[in-house]
C-alpha cells in the first residue's frame, strides 16, 4: 500500500508534465505482467490515450516511431540487471525521454533511470510478492487514467485492495491441495497446453514460459482463447494435459467458447482441466474491480 502510494506519486507527476503516449517496456516476465496493464489502460482510457506494451529486445533493434521526448516509459526488473532493458533505458535516456522503474534503486537500471524515479519491487512471494509488480503498475497506470477523467473510482479500489495480500495467499492456500493433485499428474507429461484470454492473458504465458519452461524444463504450448480455434484445436487428443484459465472480463464469452468444445467429448482428451477466477472470493472488493485483481 504504501509502495503503491510512490508509483502513484510518480504517475501524478507524469500528468503534471504532460505526455504524449505511454509506453510499457518489458522482457520476458516483466513483458507479459505489463500485457495486463495495457489491456486495462485501453479498456478505461478514453480514445485519445495512447499506451503501447513494448519488447525491450525489439525495441534495441527497431524503436518505435510514435516515442518522442514527450512520452514518458514504464519499465521493470526485480534483479535491476535484465540486459535488454538496460541497453533500452541508457537510449532512452540519451534521447530525453522520461522513464520510470520498478526495480531496486541501486542496481544498473535503477542508476540509469535514477533513484527518484525508482520503486523497489517486493520480492517476500510468501506474503503477496509475487502480485507486487501487477499492483505497482497499476497504481502508476490507473492512476494516469484517474487525472484523465477515465478512472474515478481509482481511490476507491485502493483502499479496497489495502488488504488484499493476505487474501491472496489465503486463495493459494485453498488451492495448494488440487495444486498438488495436478502436478503429480501431469509432471510427466510430454507437454501442455494453456489457454486464456483478456486480463489473464498475459499471465497465461507466464505461467507457461517463465514457471514451467525457464524454471522446469517442461514442454508448453499457450494459445489465447480467440486464436484456439484456428489451429490449435487439433492438438487436443488424449492423453495431453489442457488448462482453461476463465477470466471475468468481456473476454470470458471465448473463454466460454473454448470450455463447450472441450469439455463436450469430441476430441477423447480427458484431461481438461479448468480454473476460472469467479471461483475465488476476495473479501471487501467491488465486482468492478476484480479483472483488475
Amino acid at each position: 500500500y504504501e509502495t503503491g502510494k510512490k508509483m502513484t506519486a510518480l504517475a501524478d507527476k507524469v500528468a503534471d508534465e504532460g505526455y504524449d503516449a505511454v509506453f510499457l517496456m518489458g522482457v520476458g516476465g516483466t513483458w507479459d505482467e505489463l500485457m495486463q496493464l495495457e489491456y486495462l489502460m485501453n479498456k478505461f482510457g478514453d480514445r485519445d490515450l495512447e499506451v503501447y506494451l513494448i519488447h525491450a529486445a525489439e525495441w534495441n533493434v527497431s524503436g518505435h516511431k510514435r516515442m518522442t521526448e514527450k512520452s514518458v516509459v514504464l519499465t521493470a526488473s526485480e534483479s535491476g540487471t535484465t540486459p535488454e532493458v538496460l541497453e533500452a533505458v541508457k537510449k532512452m535516456k540519451e534521447k530525453g525521454i522520461r522513464v520510470y522503474a520498478m526495480t531496486k534503486p541501486e542496481g544498473l537500471i535503477g542508476q540509469a533511470v535514477g533513484a527518484e524515479n525508482c520503486v523497489k519491487m517486493a520480492s517476500d512471494h510468501g506474503n503477496g510478492g509475487c502480485e507486487m509488480g501487477y499492483y505497482l503498475a497499476d497504481c502508476f497506470g490507473l492512476r494516469l487514467l484517474n487525472r484523465r477523467g477515465c478512472f474515478p473510482q481509482f481511490d476507491k479500489f485502493i483502499e479496497q485492495t489495502k488488504d488484499v495480500w493476505t487474501h491472496l495467499v489465503d486463495i493459494r492456500k485453498s488451492f495448494e491441495p488440487r495444486a498438488e493433485e495436478l502436478a503429480k499428474k501431469y509432471a510427466l507429461a510430454p507437454y501442455t497446453m494453456f489457454i486464456g484470454s483478456g486480463a489473464l492473458w498475459g499471465e497465461t504465458i507466464l505461467f507457461s514460459m517463465c514457471i514451467l519452461e525457464e524454471m522446469q524444463w517442461k514442454r508448453t504450448r499457450y494459445i489465447t482463447s480467440a486464436d484456439f480455434f484456428h489451429g490449435t484445436l487439433e492438438l487436443v487428443e488424449p492423453g495431453v494435459p489442457v488448462f482453461l484459465f476463465m477470466g471475468e472480463d468481456e473476454n470470458r464469452k471465448l473463454d466460454e467458447r473454448v470450455r463447450a468444445f472441450l469439455t463436450r467429448g469430441v476430441t477423447g482428451d480427458t484431461d481438461i482441466n479448468i480454473i476460472d477466477t469467479a471461483e475465488f472470493a476476495i473479501p471487501g472488493l467491488d465486482d468492478e474491480f476484480r479483472v483488475i485483481v
